[in-house]
């Protein structure tokens, strides 16, 4: 019987007194490893683009700006350049910068703003209004992070009581895996932090695009359908421009 490791000791001699089979197993790895640099780099080029192409129809700016003024286009160029410049690697990173660029929109109530009783804007809405309540900051973060990268897999959008308010409110909750603590981007706090340091969160259920979940403290919980049963989801959607879902 061969022992396999004369057997391996005998290619590795041959490669090595052997010059030509020697220079060409260096040359076909050279190739080969060319070969995977320049697949990495169109890959890579390819997402960046994705990003820095990222482009609001002049349409809806202007529809925006001839309904809300001309701060709406600034405030829409002003999303439209921030997801264009992000070069952020980990998700964290753009967690931490999406959470802080859509917390600068004031908080106002649905009634006030919309004179609904419940009414979720696209981030089209939200940005060009300059206002909307929790949904409306949890939705705009969910479709930024998605569009920068972040899988779908990760983000939720829960439906918690918040105690201080005596109120239901929403957050986006990020999970690294499904069973993981997730961390919550909130409206109420600039500091995004993991659950269980919100014990003033209570949560009820979560959503995403492809999902509904009872919610609980840790991992997503029990599905218990998928998110089409939620008809402001589904008007949402409706209102929402194709290239931006």
């Amino acid at each position: 019987m061969v022992n396999i490791f004369d057997a391996t000791f005998t290619i590795i001699r041959s490669f090595l007194t052997d010059s030509r089979t020697l220079r060409n197993f260096i040359h076909n790895t050279k190739l080969m490893l060319s070969g995977l640099l320049l697949t990495l780099f169109f890959l890579a080029s390819h997402i960046a683009s994705a990003i820095e192409n990222f482009t609001i129809d002049s349409s809806i700016i202007n529809a925006a700006e001839k309904k809300y003024g001309t701060d709406a286009r600034k405030r829409l160029l002003a999303w439209q350049q921030f997801m264009r410049d992000d070069t952020s690697g980990a998700d964290l990173e753009k967690l931490e910068k999406v959470n802080s660029f859509f917390n600068q929109i004031p908080f106002v109530s649905d009634q006030l703003h919309w004179q609904k009783e419940d009414y979720w804007a696209t981030p089209i809405e939200f940005l060009a209004s300059n206002g909307g309540d929790c949904e409306d900051f949890a939705l705009a973060k969910y479709f930024a992070l998605k569009m920068l990268g972040v899988s779908e897999k990760k983000l939720n959008m829960t439906y918690v009581k918040a105690w201080k308010l005596n109120q239901a409110h929403m957050v986006l909750t990020y999970y690294t895996t499904p069973s993981a603590e997730p961390l919550v981007l909130d409206n109420l706090l600039d500091t995004i932090k993991p659950a269980t340091q919100r014990p003033d969160l209570l949560p009820v259920y979560s959503f995403n695009g492809s999902g509904l979940w009872l919610a609980k403290e840790r991992g997503k919980g029990k599905l218990v359908g998928t998110s089409d049963r939620l008809k402001l989801w589904n008007d949402l959607l409706d209102r929402m421009p194709v290239s931006l879902k």
